[in-house]
């Protein structure tokens, strides 16, 4: 498989599996730290984007802020997904593993492999789905089923 199907097949998955989650935050008694922690992922899709295609400008945008409604995480949420669907389907497998430079903690230059960034998103997107879903299962839900395998195997 190559990198840019694997690195799009991850976000697919994730976009699955957070939409479950987001179906369920609906029903919860109290959404609002589940909310902050979606809007969190949403906006951490933005920013990082904005970071690597606007350098050396420094991002102004936040990790935390805004916190999207209810009505409107879902359509966020996709937005802010298919720009990163966009931008890597515009990217060569030789693009995907040159280093790409942003400005960082204390308005510093870093860089890593422009596949690092995807990755990291994915990944972090997985620790606050575990978040959410802890919440869900204090809050009296039974959260739904969002691990991998589950979209992948079949009986036989």
């Amino acid at each position: 498989m190559q990198l840019k199907n694997y690195l799009v097949e991850t976000f697919e998955y994730n976009d699955f599996a957070n939409k479950l989650v987001l179906n369920k935050i609906g029903e919860l008694p109290d959404k609002t730290e589940c909310i902050k922690l979606f809007s969190h992922l949403i906006n951490c899709q933005y920013k990082w984007l904005d970071r690597i295609t606007n350098y050396p400008e420094i991002s102004k945008l936040d990790w935390w802020e805004p916190n999207y409604g209810l009505k409107n995480l879902g359509e966020e949420w996709d937005k802010s997904l298919d720009a990163w669907i966009w931008f890597l389907d515009k990217k060569t497998e030789a693009e995907l593993l040159q280093e790409v430079v942003w400005m960082g903690i204390g308005n510093a230059p870093y860089s890593a492999q422009l596949k690092d960034i995807p990755l990291q998103l994915n990944y972090h997107s997985i620790h606050h789905r575990a978040q959410m879903q802890m919440i869900i299962r204090q809050q009296g839900l039974v959260p739904d089923f969002v691990d991998y395998i589950g979209t992948k195997y079949r009986p036989v």
